[in-house]
Order: structure tokens, then sequence, then C-alpha cells
């Protein structure tokens, strides 16, 4: 199973940031790690894509959820089948925002064992046969930034970038709520860690990796919260000019 996650994820990732380390002018880590990034990313669009979609779409349900809540909350069969109903109308699958985050998994543990055991002398050898072996790879880039030791300043920006990212997500208005709801203090704290707790997380273990692995959690992390803020800027467009909304199917 190792073999196989190694030849199939680990290998071509790690080969293909030394290519880009070879043939980029100077031979910047960084830039690697900035290319590599966007080819992820660009492999990853469609999947990233749908957990946008499916996560907007369950954040604006959430007061037709609550009052169900409400409705059937001594009757879990009944609030079951009107769950579904609700889903099923609005053409929501519940489950479609956790499966393109388990497709980007693999990726992110590739990506962790590339840097914290790749780019060493002997890390080099796992190269294949028509990438050139440099020999030795820089860990300072663009002259002043070491990416081989942890770097607070990027855990910072890693967590800035998933604080923007979560923000962004919309969130039920103060006259959505509904009264009675005993869930709805829950899932309103809830919400408040997730836009809090989940950054400063990304920031006390991003200051404990290799600047290298916490500079491509930083630059993966944004690109997501843009792809994020142009779809969501794209649908208010869309529903502004009273044009159908792109579904999560």
């Amino acid at each position: 199973m190792i073999a196989l996650f190694n030849t199939i994820f680990y290998q071509p990732l790690f080969n293909l940031l030394v290519w880009f380390y070879n043939v980029i002018p100077g031979h910047d880590i960084g830039l690697a790690i900035v290319l590599l990034t966007v080819l992820i990313k660009l492999i990853l669009y469609p999947f990233s894509l749908q957990a946008i979609r499916a996560q907007k779409s369950l954040a604006e349900l959430q007061p037709k959820m609550e009052e169900l809540k409400v409705k059937y909350k001594d009757q879990k069969e009944e609030m079951s089948k009107a769950m579904m109903a609700l889903y099923k109308e609005h053409k929501v699958n519940p489950l479609s925002s956790c499966f393109p985050v388990l497709i980007q998994l693999p990726f992110l543990i590739a990506v962790y064992q590339v840097f914290i055991h790749g780019l060493s002398s002997q890390g080099l050898e796992n190269l294949y046969s028509f990438v050139a072996n440099p020999g030795h790879i820089n860990a300072i880039s663009m002259g002043f930034l070491d990416l081989s030791k942890p770097n607070i300043i990027l855990a910072i920006l890693a967590g800035a970038a998933q604080f923007w990212q979560t923000k962004m997500m919309p969130r039920a208005k103060p006259s959505q709520k509904v009264p009675g709801s005993k869930d709805e203090g829950m899932t309103a704290m809830m919400n408040k860690q997730m836009l809090y707790f989940m950054p400063a997380i990304t920031v006390f273990i991003g200051a404990t990796l290799p600047g290298g692995l916490t500079f491509y959690w930083f630059f993966t992390t944004l690109l997501t919260a843009l792809q994020q803020y142009f779809y969501f800027k794209k649908n208010k467009k869309q529903k502004t000019d009273g044009k159908p909304l792109a579904t999560s199917n």
C-alpha cells in the first residue's frame, strides 16, 4: 500500500518539484513550490469547486434546517425524511463537501513527505532517470527566506488565508434565526469556532513545520480562497441579473 502511494502521489510530486527547481532561472525552491502548488490546484480545481458549492449551499439552507429541527424535534425519523426532501428540493448533496476534501488528502500527505524527507541528498535518489539530479537543493528562497526551517511569518500568513476563506462563507442572518431552536446557539458557536479556532490551529501547526511546507500550505489556501471569492462574486452577479445559479450535484 505504501509503495502504491509513493508511486502514484509521492514520486510524481517530488520529481515535479525538483524539475521545476532545475528549470527555474536561479534555481529558487520558493518559485518551484509556487509552480507545484498552481499545478496541483489546477488538477484539483473541479473537486475544490464542488466543495465550495456544497459548503455555500448547506450554509444557505441552515435556516430551513433549523426550522425542521424545531418542527420535528421529537420525531427523529420524520426529521430525517424532511431533511432528505429539503436536500433533494434544492439539489444539495450533504456529503459532496466531504469527498473533494478526501481527494486532496493524499496530495497533502505526499507534499508533506516531499518537504520532510525528499529534499535531502538521500531523497534525491528517488528521482526519475529523465530528471536531472541537482546534487543539492538550496533551501534559501528569494535570497533571504530559509524554507528548511520553521517560519512564524509564513505560519501567520497561512492562518490569515484560512481566516479569509472561512470568513467568506455565508451565515444565517439574525432575522433568519428560528426561535425555539435548541441548536441555534450551538450552530452559532460552531461557526465562530471555525472562524477563529481553525486559523489559530493553522498558525500553531505551521510554526512547527519546515518553511517550505508552510509556504505550500499558505499558497494553496490563498488560491482556494481566491477561487471561493470569484465563485461567490459570479453567483452574486447571476442572482442580481436574474440568471439561474449553479447547483452542487
